[in-house]
């Protein structure tokens, strides 16, 4: 994620407001984690794209009747395709994007690349303007939408589609530099001029992608299916919030709308056909007064708190100080009006973000709605068990910030296979996604979970004191808060989830968490079973790293219910280790040189072949690399063994805690496939139905360059994608790269 260069301004990544007294599983140290199936989820199948791109680093007669010929020979049968076939890519730290012997990478989509024939190409000198209608920035999430000849939806187009993909952050927190001519103002109060910039690189693009005849892909310029969503666009809110009180702004009096969606990261499919995209880190881009507090005199400033949104406390960009004009206005959540609703002002914007998000990728016309039944916290990822005719759909939730919760939404509909092509996708969201109930998962310590309802029913919630919960759209709202209430576990920032298509087990990444001590103080986490390391990681020669800095893979296998169940068992897949650290406290998957990561993000299964990949988001091993992306083959819950870490307390005592690890990796199981550019993360991924092409988003390349470096090119940290001979100028750009295999064949054979 975006690191600011201003240390006045929040890391917004490190949220950190869970200050519940909920288990973090140090009371269940008698853990067990099972390390078992790989991650599994709902890629979302990727389209092919058109028009070229750059490519990166990576082969008789006679009366007599004649004599019957011998008969030919039989053709060699062709050779049996084996995944995982391909040679591991080497840890780097070069400026490049590299991939595997065999195949080949091509930038098809970069911050800024205009979207309609009326907005100019991009010149990357930070005087380019119209960024309604060009590539976002921090290309995030993405999903396939394939499209047929004529035009409409296809579930089998393999050379034609739509990418629908997050825009989530800027470089920079505060001024956005690499969008700005001089690298912007990083005082307050903002620019207009550049505020404008900055609000329209966020929210989510669609873009036409097309395969041309000579194989090569790119992106369709003019493509009357391009559109962005800002977060100034105009949104429903459905489910239970919409028409309620806690919703109430001067934009929309009567709680049925809002404006746009931001810091969108993962994202889904749903079984329809319709784009789920999450909005993660909100809170951060608004302010309130530094006597807010008691100005609104209500239960509202525990929630506000909750959410990590202190009085006084600085937004992310400042946008709020733009000007007088309501746009702007809307991004201070103080309460400034006179009326008991919150009609007149701000004081309600905070609670119209934090959801998921559904779009029609294929039909710009219709209104995104924000489905508020899923709950409200930093949404990643919202991936969907296996739809089954006459039973409820389940979608699988993380909320990524330190000690935050698992969650799962149950909808009251049962599944008609006749909906997999509605009339309307977006009613089809509005019979799914409006009703049902939503759960936070426990993990106990012998390798059991329950999902626990949060629902007035719930004597937890309708007891809870610490905030007096109305009704169930106050629970949608403040989830957090009712999580706490029922005692979920605190777990290791739960970023994207999967499901395996194969099994239906369901993975998680917990991409790391600095606040897990044996020896806690403040709001630090013991280590416990689901979470069950807390060590001291060395970077370069001096720096050390503490808690649990690499991460790890989680799974759950539901019980017999399926989607309905309240129970679950789980394990721990794989831990994000160096492949020297000790494997007794550390590398408890035995990584080899091959198969080390660290901060696992990004998560999807392959439809196709079944392959899981795994991408990074780091900061603890890029002394030694860049961020990567893994492909992997699952085993199973339950596929491992168990292992007891003990640890040495201050005092002198031992901490034991039991965890199950899955079946150690080998050569054929687990490789590197992808390595980044420099200060990159990877993250999104999506693919045509046959496999044969696979689009990768590489995110805020270069995030390490100061901002005094602006007007001199040979100080940025990366110049990628420029370096690889795509657009002009000299300035790191997100982008989405297409992958293919040299001879043809499906990715990661």
């Amino acid at each position: 994620m975006t690191k600011s260069n201003d240390v006045s301004v929040r890391d917004f990544n490190e949220e950190d407001s869970n200050t519940s007294a909920n288990p973090t599983f140090d009371s269940v140290l008698a853990a067990r984690l099972s390390r078992r199936n790989i991650l599994r989820g709902s890629i979302g199948s990727v389209a092919t794209a058109v028009l070229g791109g750059a490519s990166l680093s990576a082969c008789g007669g006679g009366d007599d009747p004649a004599p019957a010929p011998a008969p030919a020979p039989a053709p060699a049968p062709a050779p049996a395709e084996k995944l995982l076939a391909f040679t591991a890519v080497a840890k780097s730290l070069e400026d490049k994007v590299t991939v595997p012997a065999g195949y080949t990478a091509t930038v098809i989509y970069a911050l800024g690349d205009s979207l309609r024939a009326a907005t100019p190409d991009y010149k990357n000198d930070g005087t380019d303007a119209d960024f309604e209608n060009r590539a976002g920035d921090h290309h995030d999430g993405m999903e396939w939408f394939g499209l047929a000849a004529d035009g409409k939806a296809s579930l089998t187009s393999n050379d034609r589609g739509l990418l629908a993909m997050n825009h989530e952050a800027t470089t920079d927190e505060r001024s956005s530099f690499f969008i700005h001519a001089d690298g912007g103002k990083a005082t307050l109060p903002r620019p207009a001029a550049e505020t404008d910039k900055e609000v329209n690189v966020h929210g989510i693009s669609v873009v036409e992608v097309k395969k041309a005849a000579d194989g090569k892909w790119s992106y369709v310029k003019d493509s009357a299916f391009n559109f962005r969503l800002t977060p100034w666009s105009e949104v429903e809110l459905s489910g239970p919030l919409r028409g309620h009180a806690l919703a109430k702004t001067k934009y929309s009096p009567t709680a049925v709308k809002t404006r746009g969606t931001i810091n969108n990261c993962g994202t889904g499919k749903s079984p329809w056909g319709s784009f789920l995209t999450g909005e993660e880190n909100w809170a951060g881009y608004f302010s309130r007064g530094a006597a807010d507090d008691a100005a609104r005199g209500d239960k509202s400033v525990v929630a506000l708190k909750r959410y990590g949104s202190a009085q006084g406390g600085a937004s992310r960009h400042g946008w709020e100080t733009a000007g007088t004009d309501d746009k702007y206005q809307r991004f201070n959540n103080s309460k400034t009006g006179v009326s008991a609703d919150g009609s007149d002002d701000y004081r309600n914007e905070l609670n119209t973000f934090g959801y998921i998000v559904e779009v029609d990728a294929y039909d710009k016309t219709k209104l995104a709605k924000k489905r508020t039944a899923l709950g409200r916290f930093a949404h990643e990822s919202a991936v969907f068990g296996k739809a089954e005719a006459g039973k409820p759909l389940a979608v699988y939730m993380g909320d990524d910030s330190r000690g935050e919760y698992i969650y799962k939404f149950v909808s009251e509909a049962v599944w008609d296979a006749a909906d997999a092509t509605p009339a309307s996708r977006i009613a089809a969201g509005d019979k799914y996604l409006d009703k049902g109930k939503l759960f936070v998962a426990k993990f106990n310590a012998d390798g059991k979970g329950e999902w626990i309802e949060l629902a007035m029913s719930n004597t937890a919630i309708a007891a809870y004191t610490a905030y007096k919960f109305a009704d169930q759209a106050d629970i949608c709202v403040n989830t957090r808060l009712a999580a706490d209430a029922v005692g979920a576990t605190k777990m290791d920032r739960p970023e994207w989830c999967s499901v395996n298509p194969k099994n239906g087990e369901v993975y998680y990444s917990l991409t790391n968490n600095s606040n897990r001590r044996v020896d806690p103080t403040g709001s630090q986490y013991v280590p416990d079973s689901a979470n069950p390391r807390a060590y001291t990681d060395v970077k370069g020669t001096s720096s050390t790293q503490a808690g649990n800095p690499n991460g790890h893979i989680l799974r759950l296998k539901e019980d017999a219910a399926g989607a309905a169940a309240t129970g679950f068992t789980w394990d721990v897949y794989l831990f994000g280790a160096e492949s020297s650290a000790s494997p007794s406290a550390i590398n408890l998957s035995n990584l080899t040189g091959d198969q080390d990561f660290s901060s696992p993000d990004g998560l999807a299964f392959s439809p196709s072949t079944g392959i899981c990949w795994i991408q990074t988001d780091d900061g603890a091993y890029t002394d030694v690399t860049n961020c990567m992306m893994l492909a992997a083959l699952p085993g199973a819950v339950g596929d491992g063994a168990k292992k007891t870490l003990s640890y040495t307390k201050a005092d002198g005592s031992k901490l034991n805690v039991d965890t199950y690890v899955g079946k150690a990796a080998s050569a054929d199981t687990l490789k590197r496939f992808l390595v980044g550019a420099k200060d990159c993360e990877i993250t999104g991924l999506a693919e045509t139905p046959d496999g044969k092409a696979l689009f990768v988003n590489i995110q805020h390349p270069g995030e390490g360059t100061a901002m005094a470096n602006i007007a001199d090119p040979t100080k940025y940290t990366s110049q990628w994608p420029s370096n690889a001979g795509y657009g002009a100028g000299k300035r790191p750009r997100s982008a989405t790269i297409v992958i293919t295999k040299n001879d043809g064949g499906r990715i990661g054979s």
